[in-house]
């Protein structure tokens, strides 16, 4: 169940939030609303079914949501340690294999957007780290908390972990790479990103 609502959680972040309701809302909070708004926008304005529909609204996603996300700092984090490891280009391999896998896993559950609501709750920020703490809310009443964690990088805010109730996406992934790298090894790891990714 758990990993079901982290799961729904992260899909809500890269395509679905909106209608964000504000107390008071800083800079990393509107810069999140202003791209997800508009990627609502996509999903509400969709039509047809099927393969070429979702190929559509993904590639709009792609260049309205995804410059929110720090993909290489999510990558690195749920690497932890083994990062180090890796030359550059390695590196590099690492990311792009990552991010597609984050895409490939969420992209084909978009129909799972049903006009769910996102409550803003709240907001800290300490100098180039913020969190930004929502609240999600079905039609039938059901909510459950999802938190964005942020830095600044490249002159803007950027994601680089959600956290759904109390459960940190990018710590899920640590915690699945490392029995991996544990049983296998760090490359093992990577060529089966790589092969899941494809």
């Amino acid at each position: 169940m758990k990993a079901r609502i982290t799961f729904y959680g992260f899909l809500l972040a890269m395509f679905m939030l909106s209608g964000l309701s504000y107390l008071h809302a800083g800079e990393p909070t509107e810069q999140l609303r202003a791209a997800l708004d508009e990627g609502v926008e996509v999903l509400n304005r969709a039509r047809g079914d099927g393969r070429k529909r979702k190929a559509e609204i993904v590639s709009r996603l792609r260049e309205i949501v995804y410059p929110l996300f720090d993909f290489r700092e999510m990558a690195k984090r749920s690497l932890g340690s083994h990062w180090r490891r890796l030359d550059s280009k390695r590196q590099e391999e690492f990311v792009s294999a990552f991010t597609e896998l984050l895409e490939n896993t969420y992209a084909d559950k978009i129909d799972l957007y049903e006009g769910q609501k996102v409550l803003y709750t709240g907001e800290s920020i300490d100098r180039n780290y913020a969190e930004v703490d929502t609240k999600v809310v079905g039609k039938k009443g059901e909510s459950f908390s999802v938190n964005y964690k942020l830095h600044r990088a490249d002159g803007r805010w950027r994601i680089y972990d959600v956290v759904v109730e109390n459960i940190s996406l990018v710590n899920n992934y640590r915690s699945q790479f490392q029995r991996v790298i544990a049983n296998s090894s760090l490359e093992q790891l990577i060529e089966r990103i790589k092969a899941k990714a494809s």
